[in-house]
């Protein structure tokens, strides 16, 4: 049912206590003093401590051990019991993070009550916890592609060390994604990932979100690193953190240790630093906004995340999976995509990367029609640009001669298919049609060139014959 250690210096009460535990189906542990606590906890933590307030002949009394326990292993319940029993002594643990108090004489009935409470009280944060580590390994990453091929070799590299990593890209590219996928491949699966976003914190609350407060009159609150002790903690867009938490996060990556805010406590962590920024942290440094010393500190590993436009080769793939998901989590349709639409979406801009094509996809299931493959018709108006941009469209052509329009058509189209293709000439000629020599003539006719960008090849105007 669940292991129980009782720390009282009399004996009598601590097997007392002990033979009724054991005839309900706990098993128990024994302390007489803060020596042997520490030691059973420090052996395997306990699901649930039971502490005399006065311990004889010991190094900390049960408010010291308290405190220790709390800072240390903050998930574990205590239930203090004394035979110095008053309001005070009851308020000062309570306010310690203590579960409950139980007066010596205590009643039995009473005992068994207040320590099924707690253990329920243990189990629920267990199972809390287990959610938290379910859903971070039940993170994907979906991809062929050369970039994005690359980034899992990367990924890869980092998982099974506690470097820091540095993770940058354009918003929405899926740096927490790449995240979670260090952490889920790592051996800190099985604990918390915990995401701190910089933005989204006001400053004035910052310190008191990571450091937790500490207080006469609510005791201790956990901050979030606290929470992420033992597994990872993600700074989330770390360029936006104020200037003076920085340099308070700077000294916990230094001592890893901190001190609540309003608390004396040295509080020990350990937890991974990942982080990730769509900012350029160098520009930012020479701005006074972010600190040289922390840059150094966290940017031991840099992994670049490419954009959607970068890895197009992924984007049916990713379009499929998101439209899946959202059959599986929200209940809405379940549509496949069309070759047609997929190659469309190939050839669109995706500012908005791939947070953006996760949401059109979602979009579409819900606005669109319960049944039926997705067509290039289902696709927003923006993707395809029709209305207002087919008559724009109709009106640059209308100005120019055949051969001029006829060759602007060709660069343009040309041009959106190599792109689809990552830069693949051979693809892109297999596609249109054409031989890959072909091909190659008349790119160079239409003074297209290819060039690679972001860890992967683009089509563009050869700026040489722009001049």
């Amino acid at each position: 049912m669940g292991d129980i250690l009782i720390v009282d210096d009399e004996k009598d009460i601590r097997q007392l206590i002990s033979d009724i535990l054991i005839d309900e189906g706990y098993t128990t542990r024994l302390a007489a003093n803060s020596d042997q606590a520490y030691g059973a906890i420090n052996d395997e933590a306990p699901d649930l401590v039971i502490l005399d307030i006065w311990l004889k002949e010991s190094q900390h009394d049960g408010i010291d051990i308290l405190k220790n326990v709390r800072r240390n292993n903050p998930d574990i319940p205590i239930v203090i019991i004394s035979g110095h029993g008053n309001i005070e002594i009851a308020v000062a643990a309570i306010k310690q993070g203590a579960y409950d108090f139980i007066e010596k004489p205590f009643n039995i009935d009473q005992l068994m009550v207040v320590i099924g409470r707690a253990m329920e009280t243990s189990r629920l944060r267990r199972e809390n916890a287990s959610l938290r580590v379910r859903d971070t390994a039940s993170t994907v990453m979906i991809g062929e592609s050369g970039p994005f091929k690359n980034l899992i070799a990367q990924l890869d590299k980092v998982t099974h060390s506690n470097g820091r990593v540095m993770l940058t890209g354009p918003s929405g590219s899926g740096k927490e994604v790449a995240a979670r996928y260090i952490h889920a491949h790592s051996n800190r699966s099985g604990s918390p990932f915990i995401t701190v976003n910089s933005a989204s914190i006001a400053p004035d609350k910052m310190e008191d979100v990571l450091f937790g407060s500490s207080s006469q009159e609510w005791g201790h609150e956990p901050g979030l690193l606290e929470q992420a002790h033992g597994g990872v903690l993600f700074f989330d867009e770390i360029a936006d953190m104020p200037l003076g938490t920085q340099s308070k996060i700077l000294r916990v990556l230094v001592d890893q240790q901190f001190t609540r805010v309003g608390g004396n406590d040295t509080v020990r962590v350990d937890a991974r630093v990942i982080s990730a920024t769509n900012k350029n942290l160098t520009a930012e440094i020479a701005a006074g906004r972010f600190r040289e010393e922390l840059y150094h500190r966290l940017n031991v590993v840099p992994i670049s995340v490419p954009s959607l436009e970068a890895r197009r080769d992924d984007i049916p793939k990713l379009a499929q999976y998101f439209l899946a998901e959202a059959n599986r989590l929200q209940g809405l349709p379940l549509r496949s995509l069309k070759q047609e639409a997929a190659a469309l979406l190939q050839t669109m801009s995706w500012p908005g990367n791939i947070r953006q094509l996760r949401n059109m996809m979602e979009r579409i299931l819900i606005l669109g029609s319960e049944s039926g493959s997705i067509t290039v018709e289902d696709l927003p108006s923006a993707a395809n640009d029709g209305g207002a941009g087919d008559a724009a469209f109709s009106a640059q052509f209308a100005a120019m001669p055949l051969r001029e329009a006829r060759e602007l058509f060709e660069r343009e189209y040309l041009m959106a298919q190599i792109n689809r293709f990552g830069g693949n000439i051979s693809k892109t000629a297999n596609f249109v049609g054409m031989e890959r020599s072909a091909l190659h003539r008349k790119l160079k006719t239409l003074n297209v060139v290819t060039t690679n960008k972001a860890g992967t090849r683009i089509a563009e105007l050869d700026p040489v014959d722009m001049e």
